[in-house]
């Protein structure tokens, strides 16, 4: 049962993650918008201001009355860093309270590497963040890492990396990234990115949502009932190793026929190099140069760029069956790619494999945060745990 303490509690949080999504507010639309009474919404945001969390941003004129306080988030009481780890490098950021960006590091990004590496380049990364920004790290939350794979947490909070598909064995969260006594907090990346959304891009406001990354490797952030699923032990959304034909083509986890083997990036140009095709890299503008060449009658760039669309409309059209979303973002850099000309034709493709109800019944969008999804996504998960906590306690400013 709950106590008059944790329900108060409780207020604060729903208090001040509404602020934080809002960016700036009024105590009259958090008190609508809470379900809370103008009185007690009041003297929260007074806690949170009190706290140094939120604050006073000025007036607006009202309706012949006295001037309205906005209220916003402040930002320069702590900060948040997100990660977006993946086989190549890392891309590590660094937001303030109300989720500005402040700063970012790279490293890595050549070529494949292995645990002990991607762990390097964390580390090396952060502590260029806080050397360039000395002042405000004491202020920092945690930080959060978005990872290529299932991410498993113990009963006693201790999490563990199982990246099959890379082939590398378990690999303890920590040993990744390891900043003493700061919180570390670790999600797959697709589930990051469909956090990010879900708070403050086109998810927002869904109950039902896919959120689908395309890059190197291949992902899906599910959101049910407003919240990102997780199912059991967090395993869920790993449509990327979902089968699509049996027996079909090899995949990196050591299945055959999985999406990824159709729709990640080295798939995908790999089946255009097949057919004597020639081009530099195999990024971003490798899979903008096959786009390209479709476009300008290549026919078997057109017809590579054909199996992709069918491809992407059979897994996502499957999807819809099954969860009956109301809006499908794509995201991801291949994904970011696709949606710059080709949107209109994978909706159809969806459609053309789901059932007419359902297929009638969703909005495909393009991820509002392009490459930056991820990290923000994981810069997220400290900031949640502040909101869960008590934001007024001294935990919640370090």
């Amino acid at each position: 049962m709950s106590t008059v303490t944790t329900l108060r509690q409780r207020n604060r949080a729903l208090v001040l993650k509404q602020v934080i999504l809002a960016q700036e507010t009024t105590r009259a639309d958090i008190a609508k918008e809470s379900g809370l009474s103008t009185a007690s919404a009041g003297n929260l945001v007074a806690e949170l201001i009190a706290a140094g969390l939120l604050e006073e941003r000025g007036s607006v004129s009202s309706r012949g009355g006295r001037p309205i306080t906005l209220i916003g988030p402040r930002t320069d009481s702590a900060i948040t860093i997100g990660a977006d780890i993946g086989e190549r490098g890392v891309a590590v950021e660094m937001f303030d309270l109300a989720m500005n960006r402040i700063d970012r590091e790279f490293r890595g990004g050549a070529e494949e590497e292995g645990p002990e590496r991607i762990g390097a380049d964390i580390h090396e990364a952060l502590v260029a963040l806080r050397d360039r920004n000395a002042g405000r790290w004491p202020t920092l939350l945690g930080v959060g890492l978005g990872l290529p794979g299932v991410v498993e947490t113990a009963p006693d909070g201790r999490q563990m990396l199982y990246a099959q598909s890379l082939g590398w064995p378990p690999v303890p969260v920590r040993s990744l990234c390891d900043v003493g006594s700061i919180p570390v907090l670790a999600e797959n990346g697709a589930k990051m990115q469909a956090r990010a959304e879900l708070w403050f891009g086109n998810a927002r406001g869904a109950d039902h949502a896919l959120v689908a990354l395309l890059g190197r490797g291949v992902g899906l952030g599910i959101v049910t009932g407003g919240q990102v699923a997780y199912g059991a032990r967090s395993s869920a959304g790993e449509w990327g190793h979902m089968v699509i034909e049996r027996g079909g083509r090899a995949c990196r986890c050591g299945n055959r026929g999985c999406v990824e083997a159709y729709l990640g990036s080295d798939a995908i140009l790999s089946a255009w190099r097949d057919t004597g095709a020639v081009f530099e890299g195999t990024g971003w503008r490798a899979v903008g140069e096959l786009i390209a060449a479709a476009h300008g009658g290549d026919p078997a760039a057109g017809a590579i760029v054909e199996d992709v669309i069918d491809c992407l409309g059979a897994a996502l059209g499957g999807m819809v069956n099954l969860t009956g979303p109301e809006r499908i973002v794509i995201g991801g850099w291949v994904g970011l790619r696709l949606m710059e000309s080709l949107g209109d034709r994978i909706t159809a493709a969806i459609k053309n494999h789901s059932l007419s109800r359902p297929g009638d019944q969703f909005e495909l969008l393009v991820a509002k945060f392009g490459g930056d999804a991820v990290a923000t996504g994981s810069a997220l998960l400290p900031l949640e745990a502040l909101i869960a906590a008590d934001p007024t306690s001294e935990r919640g400013l370090r």
